[in-house]
């Protein structure tokens, strides 16, 4: 078992030849009693649920408050009119992400990655690597086994609860675990990975969760296309040589004590940020009158 991410590095490295999934899926082994089969049959289970959930991004169909619904279609529609702005790797993880978001928000099946609120980074980036990369199964397996490896130390010693810690634990999370096992999978070291997590929870520290209505749509759905665009450029910049100054773990527990000190209007409590500007109001009286 390790406990942070100078343990996770350590463990892979001289138990595992630098496979953080294999360390994972031992671990997980250890941790619930489970086979090697079984921990493998639930995560396809998992990679299956969120390739699917990629699926829903042509449907313009709304969700039942009416907040989120088409976006994902709107960016696919952009992209294939090949005028984009920026690189259209970017794009493709953005409109995955809000694609599993919205259909999220349309109460469909989604794997919480850390959470449903956060659900589109991983599916998202993993999609976009599978293509690039041309992973394949078991590639795509170890991608996820990675980002749990990382994932569980962050919310081990800081929070993947946007309750406890504000967006910066769930998009946050998300998207540092997309980042590391991005790195991992083109080829980066363990020790990369850290720095790819450090790049990303460092530029989203402070990130507040104030969901429009209480629901998770907004800001979420676009928070989390934002998310997996950090994922890219965090592991690019880590595959580069960059590192952070701050080390990884010092890292996490700032992004703890900055969670800790939030006000609690900007934890999931929807009494602050856009939730409580005059527009997020109306929309929250128009969904739910006088229920809330």
């Amino acid at each position: 078992m390790f406990y942070t991410i100078e343990e996770l590095i350590e463990q892979a490295e001289h138990s595992y030849s630098g496979n953080v999934a294999e360390l994972m899926i031992n671990t997980e082994m250890e941790l619930t009693g489970r086979s090697r089969e079984e921990i493998l049959t639930i995560m396809s289970r998992n990679l299956t649920v969120m390739q699917n959930s990629i699926q829903d991004r042509l449907n313009d169909r709304k969700s039942l408050s009416g907040l989120t619904g088409g976006d994902a279609a709107k960016l696919d529609r952009y992209l294939k009119a090949g005028k984009t702005l920026s690189d259209s790797s970017i794009l493709t993880a953005a409109r995955n992400a809000m694609a599993v978001n919205e259909h999220n928000a349309k109460m469909g099946l989604v794997c919480a990655t850390p959470t449903a609120g956060s659900a589109g980074c991983l599916p998202a980036v993993l999609g976009l690597a599978t293509d690039k990369l041309g992973l394949n199964q078991e590639e795509q397996l170890n991608f996820l086994f990675a980002a749990g490896a990382f994932g569980l130390v962050i919310a081990n010693n800081a929070s993947i609860s946007g309750a406890e810690g504000g967006c910066q634990a769930e998009v946050g999370s998300a998207a540092a675990m997309s980042a590391a096992a991005l790195t991992l999978a083109a080829g980066g070291s363990p020790y990369q990975a850290s720095q790819a997590i450090c790049f990303v929870i460092k530029n989203m520290l402070g990130l507040i969760c104030d969901p429009v209505a209480g629901l998770v749509e907004v800001p979420c759905v676009k928070r989390n296309a934002m998310g997996a665009s950090y994922a890219l450029v965090a592991a690019d910049m880590a595959l580069a040589g960059i590192e952070s100054k701050i080390p990884v773990d010092e890292v996490i527990n700032a992004m703890y004590q900055v969670g800790s000190n939030l006000p609690t209007a900007f934890r999931e409590t929807a009494e602050g940020g856009l939730a409580a500007t005059p527009t997020g109001q109306k929309l929250a009286q128009r969904i739910f009158g006088g229920q809330r």
